[in-house]
């Protein structure tokens, strides 16, 4: 992507799934994951449907193809009234690395959360992911907690 090419945000739709399954793939293979089939279907269905519960998308678009992907949800949380916002999922493909394709999906997504009134917006990353960690050192605040989970 040339910095000349204009960068859309915008919400994912039906027609973008074999798009949109190329690029979480690439994202689940860059954390050395992957899912099953079933799991594709039924995340896409989430993300194009209607329960407020559900997953929301947005993807970013330049020359017509998608070049990144962002996953997002809203849920409560016990010490604030409002909802917070869980960045699940973000994705730009190697070549646009470092040409604002994942601050313009960090930013979508925090304007999603403004319009949806929740306050906080907060990810997790890998340690080793330093490409990723400059970008959210400049747009967010790195916490002192260690995730656990069970295995």
């Amino acid at each position: 992507m040339s910095q000349h090419t204009a960068l859309t945000v915008r919400p994912l739709r039906a027609a973008d799934e074999p798009a949109w399954r190329e690029l979480w793939t690439a994202y689940l293979a860059f954390y050395e994951s992957s899912v099953d089939e079933p799991v594709y279907v039924s995340t896409f269905a989430r993300l194009l449907g209607d329960d407020p519960r559900d997953y929301n998308a947005l993807v970013a678009e330049s020359d017509g193809q998608l070049v990144g992907l962002t996953h997002y949800l809203f849920h409560r949380h016990a010490w604030k009234i409002e909802e917070v916002c869980y960045l699940q999922d973000l994705y730009a493909t190697p070549e646009t690395r470092g040409t604002g394709v994942g601050r313009a999906l960090i930013e979508a997504v925090y304007a999603a959360a403004d319009a949806y009134g929740a306050p906080a917006v907060y990810w997790n990353t890998q340690e080793f992911n330093a490409t990723a960690r400059r970008l959210y050192d400049r747009i967010g605040t790195l916490t002192p907690f260690v995730k656990y989970q069970r295995v």
